[in-house]
């Protein structure tokens, strides 16, 4: 069986030889759940509403007058991460989540908006984690200090020297140890809808909650690389429940795309183990710790266990429900102004 990520490999391969890109696309063109065409000298056609678009993610970044650079490196166990580099100006450092793809965030209605504005101020290197993405599916090891580990090595490839790193749900443990760990690389720390501890080690977890985790466990390893979405329409459901109808099919769509149904069922146990709290008064640089008042996914308590714990760190309380900012949602410009105005402040 061939994994999806030697086939993106095969594919860009395929590109390179012939003298095309994944931004240009113009002879081999990626299609949204139907995988790639060869094509010739083509204009794009007329198409109704409700036929699926073609991947055009190069329109996205020309029209920002931006180029993304997708390099890859190697891991300490020698899995393949791939990171990416985009925009101008100082560094930051978006630590990789879970459910990302570097190409596909840029097409799909969920993360660009953050992606671009970001890109306007900063250059902004991210990375799509061990089984996620545009990085290896098949890694051996899922762990904790492997992330952390995959982390350092992507610093090092990007020749990254102090920088502002941003941590985002389960990736803010990832860049809690990671600025503990290395307090002369980070300049400051911007955390955003994270936990210290994964449920499975929480004090107040109950008998239900574990009942919960199971279940979500059961369901995700049968219905997550399905073509019938109902599971993943669940899991979207908690983790943006007023994402609009086409953001809500976009995600659905980016669940399958970033992870397969065993990846999926790995990172879920990982994270769940998850405990960073002995890390927290560890932490040196400059924190931002921002949550969403009504996230039901990650409850805001946990974000300010999280300031509680770091020496000197700010809090801001941002309003709306969903776990993923989206574009409309009322919190997203207060994220914004809040991130730019602290890092101009310790960069």
């Amino acid at each position: 069986m061939v994994s999806e990520s030697t086939l993106i490999s095969r594919i860009n391969a395929a590109r390179r030889a012939i003298g095309d890109d994944g931004d240009q696309q113009r002879l081999i063109r990626t299609v949204l759940r139907k995988g790639v065409r060869f094509v010739g000298d083509v204009e794009p056609e007329e198409r109704s509403a409700d036929t699926t678009p073609s991947f055009r993610q190069h329109d996205f970044l020309a029209d920002a007058n931006l180029n993304q650079q997708v390099r890859y490196c190697r891991a300490r166990d020698g899995v393949r991460l791939a990171y990416a580099t985009v925009g101008s100006g100082p560094p930051i450092l978006q630590s990789a989540h879970w459910m990302s793809h570097l190409e596909y965030d840029w097409e799909l209605p969920i993360n660009r908006h953050r992606l671009l504005d970001l890109a306007k101020d900063y250059s902004l290197v991210r990375y799509d984690a061990r089984g996620n993405g545009l990085s290896d599916w098949d890694a051996s090891e899922m762990s904790f200090d492997a992330w952390v580990s995959d982390m350092e090595t992507v610093v090092d490839a990007a020749r990254l020297d102090r920088f502002p790193v941003l941590g985002i749900s389960q990736s803010v443990s990832v860049s809690i140890a990671y600025a503990a760990r290395n307090p002369d690389r980070v300049s400051c720390l911007i955390l955003y809808g994270g936990y210290a501890v994964g449920l499975n080690k929480r004090p107040n977890n109950t008998a239900a909650d574990r009942e919960r985790l199971a279940a979500t466990r059961t369901l995700m390893k049968l219905g997550w690389g399905s073509d019938d979405p109902t599971f993943r329409q669940m899991f979207t459901s908690q983790m943006m429940p007023t994402a609009t109808r086409e953001q809500a099919d976009a995600f659905n769509e980016l669940q399958r795309l970033s992870a397969s149904s065993d990846c999926a069922v790995r990172y879920l146990d990982s994270v769940a183990e998850f405990d960073v709290r002995r890390l927290l008064p560890l932490v040196k640089a400059p924190t931002l710790v921002m949550h969403v008042r009504g996230d039901v996914r990650v409850p805001i308590a946990l974000g300010r266990e999280i300031a509680a714990g770091i020496p000197n760190s700010r809090f801001v309380a941002l309003p709306g429900r969903n776990h993923f900012l989206l574009e409309q949602d009322a919190g997203t410009p207060r994220f914004s102004s809040e991130l730019k105005n602290f890092v101009k402040q310790h960069v």
